[in-house]
């Protein structure tokens, strides 16, 4: 593998015990060699009882062989322990890896992914990295060891045949796996795009299906989901093609090194003792056993480096870019301002526009239009495809991640709810909020009564995470974080979605009104909404995709003369 090699860059994800590897390799050698160990006796044993010898000249060698067939069990058994400890482990400490660069590195990392696809990096790929350890790197150097000592231990009877059966266990362990790997490369590639486009799916069916149900798109879905998993299968069995194919070799190698011990054994056969001879013939036999696997061995290599590439593409490190002091202070003012900003993918373009501590501002439109884009633009969460957002005058890529999420939050309609008590889903916003705190929150979105029926209060535990909460439920939990959150400018995705109008108009009204008493009015908010009340009393910027706002209020003209 070459420097660049993806695996070798993966390493540090992995971070493998080194020490318990190499025992799991001295295990996995101890095991086979008890294999070769055992054909040996085995071949010395059956011919020299040929020959009717004291029955106690063979009892040495019957409790010998007793004790490789039982070592060899007991070895490979405790080898599977070792390895796969270390691989567990390894995958273990990469998600934690990756969890920690997400959260610390640049928010688009992950914001750029559909949730399947970070399922699915997180997931499997780790898993295919970590298997490396115990499908790949065991078995190579098992076989080496092994390959060294089978070919001295039949040079020591017939060098001829030494030199044949080296060059067949060449073969069967370099050639054959690098023609599966060869073969398996673009397969997996295939194979790998159709997986992650099969988990998208999934998660689509399973996150959205009340939507799409009423929209009765959801049996549509899972027909698309269905024909994802079938193509998926089709890529997987042609990588798995290959494979296959070169698992034939070792087997013409295996029947072409046993020719070649025959053939030296005629050979030998006026100046060598039987035992001896019939060593020689068995002993390829199992030279070839740690060979076997080597195929598999190549692909679970490509596997992994398709993995490995995957995940320093979701988790890259970046070299650390030095911001000026003045950075430090965004929080203290926190006046969010874009400038001939261009949404990316949605192609919404928005004007000169100045969020000044304490503002209120309603993003309207139709769905698609771009809303929640522009959002995450504001945030950070996205790089602008055109023109540049700035907090206190400085752009946000140059603002440290911890101090501009301090400053600036965005609140997903569609945020997580864990499956942990009430208490703990609020104190995600704010580690540090009392009780009485979370209480008056609870009562200023509506959730006081329902809090009240509940057998634990705070402590109450949802146990199915967002399927223990109605929609109407999830939407005023998730406010309750936003409100609570320290940052002082709040981005808020469709916050009364899923509230009839009777609840979601006060709510919105209360929102957009600095002295509306749910949100500071020192703190500044920014709504995105299909639906706003008529007499709302905050600006409103309502926009098209690929255009600039379709419509604006005479406050918003005002809020954008401000800039």
């Amino acid at each position: 593998m070459s420097a660049s090699d993806p695996l070798l860059a993966a390493v540090p994800l992995l971070r493998p015990r080194l020490p318990r590897l190499l025992l799991g390799v001295a295990l996995g050698a101890l095991s086979l060699g008890s294999a070769l160990a055992l054909a040996g006796l085995s071949a010395w044993l059956i011919t020299r009882a040929w020959q009717m010898p004291p029955v106690l000249d063979l009892s040495i060698a019957v409790v010998g062989v007793r004790t490789f067939a039982i070592s060899r069990g007991v070895l490979h058994y405790c080898e599977r322990l070792v390895t796969h400890d270390t691989a567990m482990r390894a995958a273990g400490t990469a998600r934690a890896q990756i969890y920690s660069r997400l959260a610390h590195g640049r928010a688009e990392d992950a914001t750029r992914l559909h949730s399947g696809e970070l399922v699915a990096r997180v997931g499997s790929d780790v898993d295919q990295l970590a298997d490396v350890l115990v499908r790949a790197v065991l078995p190579f150097g098992v076989a080496a060891v092994l390959a060294a000592a089978a070919t001295v231990a039949v040079g020591v009877i017939s060098p001829a045949a030494a030199a044949l059966l080296a060059i067949c266990l060449l073969v069967a362990g370099i050639v054959a796996p690098w023609l599966a790997a060869k073969a398996a490369t673009a397969q997996e590639a295939v194979a790998r795009q159709h997986h992650s486009a099969r988990d998208v799916a999934a998660m689509l069916a399973l996150e959205h299906a009340p939507e799409l149900r009423v929209a009765g798109r959801l049996q549509s879905v899972i027909v698309d989901l269905q024909r994802r998993q079938e193509a998926w299968s089709d890529a997987a069995d042609a990588a798995a093609r290959p494979a296959a194919l070169a698992t034939a070799i070792p087997t013409a190698a295996i029947g072409a090194s046993v020719l070649g011990a025959v053939v030296a054994a005629i050979g030998l056969a006026g100046s060598a003792a039987p035992t001896t001879l019939a060593i020689l013939m068995l002993l390829p036999l199992s030279a070839f056993e740690a060979t076997t696997p080597l195929a598999a061995a190549a692909v679970q290599l490509t596997r992994s480096r398709i993995a490995a590439r995957h995940l320093l593409d979701l988790t890259p490190v970046a070299s650390p870019v030095s911001a000026p002091a003045a950075l430090h202070r965004t929080a203290a003012t926190a006046t969010l301002r874009a400038h001939e900003l261009s949404v990316a993918h949605s192609g919404t373009r928005v004007p000169n526009l100045k969020l000044r501590p304490g503002s209120r501002l309603a993003v309207t439109g139709p769905s698609g239009s771009g809303k929640t884009t522009l959002l995450m633009t504001l945030a950070g969460l996205l790089t602008p495809a055109g023109g540049e957002v700035t907090l206190d005058g400085a752009p946000l890529r140059l603002i440290d991640e911890p101090e501009l999420r301090r400053a600036v939050s965005f609140f997903a309609e569609d945020a997580h709810v864990f499956a942990t008590s009430i208490r703990d889903n609020l104190l995600v916003a704010r580690g540090d909020c009392p009780d009485s705190e979370l209480a008056v929150v609870l009562e200023q979105v509506g959730l006081s009564a329902w809090l009240t029926g509940l057998p634990d209060g705070l402590d109450t535990v949802l146990a199915a995470g967002a399927g223990a909460l109605s929609a109407g439920q999830r939407r005023r939990l998730l406010l309750a974080r936003a409100i609570i959150a320290p940052a002082r400018i709040v981005l808020l995705d469709e916050p009364t979605e899923h509230l009839d109008v009777v609840d979601a108009e006060p709510i919105l009204r209360r929102l957009l009104d600095p002295h509306g008493g749910l949100i500071a009015a020192e703190r500044t908010v920014v709504v995105a909404t299909h639906h706003l009340p008529d007499d709302s009393p905050s600006p409103e910027l309502r926009i098209s995709a690929g255009a600039y706002p379709v419509g604006q209020s005479s406050n918003a003209a005002r809020l954008e003369s401000e800039s």
